[in-house]
């Protein structure tokens, strides 16, 4: 074995499964093992490397502003926080926004939000703000969170859980409206289910969603924690059916591949539910993670990433539809956003994974069977060709 992962393997958790390799190096859509083979990241940190890993002006913004300065918390103003959240607002539309660090504490973020709109707002009486969610959703790990989570290993053995929320399935628009009572503050979805397995809603199926809520007054909260940000091809996922939630909880790719950094955006009657004393987050919202952001969002707008993902998506996409193979079940995302499933009974994903990984292709499997395909932004067709020729040698291997 080697050493990395052996030493790894005793003194950490085994709360993750790995591929067998140790990463040393990353540049673009490229990373290096401790041999020296370069692979292509089919992965992105689960779309945190967006813009490619080490881009050259996310690099120079994070090592000036540590030069400069780091940390203070809130308990000061910095200059580099307002700047940000100028920039995400004016990007997204929304009024204001509450920084975060891990994509889970935007999420807690909301569903604090939601619920004190609810009572102070909305009138629900005290205490009985109910929360509806999708089944298959991932929100993240936080017990709160795993609590409506439908996938029974996040929940196994941390009950109980906070009451309050409701599971309804996803892409049903009478299933939402049917669940809708008195005392519902808030929907929380993900426009397309990136750990559920790259499940694409039906087309208008967010746009009918928006209509159900500002009907019944209940707030829209769009997790685009792995769908923002130019992932989808477009800067929100929302977009595509020209919704503007009333929340939006964003993460990942703003980070810009180098920091967590998170944030809850909302209309302003949502946001100024907080007062001081009522949220915080040590190390949210910091000016080292805020320089790091705010030249994120810029190098998005800057470099074309976001029309890059579109036609790049809709490329693979066309690539990926043409292996014909009798173990592939579904081609299904949007952008460069993709899951390839197979047939549970013919091959597991993982099988596939390993593979890809022996052929200098890097990805990971999620629910057994699905093969997710969600690299840097700024992939090429000769990157896609290269990934797709290389599937499609893993298949025929397999199948003979």
């Amino acid at each position: 074995m080697n050493p990395t992962i052996e030493l790894e393997e005793e003194y950490c958790a085994h709360n993750y499964l790995p591929l067998p390799v140790v990463l040393v190096r990353g540049a673009g859509v490229y990373v290096w093992d401790d041999a020296g083979k370069r692979y292509l990241d089919m992965m992105s940190a689960y779309s945190a490397v967006s813009h490619g890993h080490c881009h050259p002006r996310l690099v120079q913004a994070l090592t000036q502003q540590a030069g400069r300065l780091a940390i203070v918390s809130r308990a000061f103003y910095s200059d580099k926080l307002a700047p940000l959240l100028e920039q995400a607002c004016r990007m997204t539309g929304q009024d204001m926004a509450l920084p975060m660090n891990t994509g889970a504490e935007a999420v807690e973020t909301a569903l604090k939000a939601a619920r004190k709109w609810a009572y102070t707002v909305k009138g629900v009486p005290a205490d009985q703000a109910e929360i509806i969610v999708c089944d298959g959703n991932f929100h993240g790990r936080t017990i709160s969170i795993v609590g409506f989570s439908s996938e029974d290993q996040y929940k196994a053995g941390f009950g109980p859980f906070p009451p309050g929320f409701t599971s309804v399935p996803f892409g049903d628009v009478d299933a939402l409206e049917a669940a809708i009572g008195p005392n519902t503050a808030a929907f929380l979805v993900e426009p397309i289910q990136g750990e559920g397995g790259i499940i694409v809603p039906p087309p208008g199926y967010l746009s009918k969603v928006a209509k159900v809520c500002a009907d019944n007054d209940v707030l829209l909260i769009c997790d685009e924690i792995q769908t923002g940000l130019g992932r989808t091809g477009a800067l929100l996922a929302s977009t595509h059916d020209a919704v503007k939630p009333d929340g939006l909880i964003l993460g990942k790719a703003l980070g810009g591949g180098l920091l967590p950094v998170s944030m809850f955006l909302a209309r302003r009657e949502v946001m100024e539910m907080f007062q001081p004393g009522d949220h915080g987050s040590t190390f949210g919202g910091n000016p080292l993670s805020s320089a790091v952001a705010l030249e994120g969002l810029r190098v998005l707008e800057d470099e074309g990433m976001i029309e890059a993902a579109a036609e790049m998506g809709a490329y693979f996409m066309a690539a990926l539809g043409e292996i014909k193979s009798p173990l592939i079940q579904q081609v299904r995302g949007k952008g460069l956003l993709i899951g390839v499933e197979f047939y549970a009974d013919k091959v597991a994903a993982r099988t596939i994974c390993e593979r890809l990984m022996d052929k200098g292709i890097l990805s990971k499997e999620t629910h057994d069977t699905v093969v997710r395909l969600a690299p840097p932004l700024i992939i090429t067709r000769e990157q896609i060709d290269a990934t797709v020729e290389a599937l499609r040698q893993v298949l025929s291997e397999l199948e003979g």
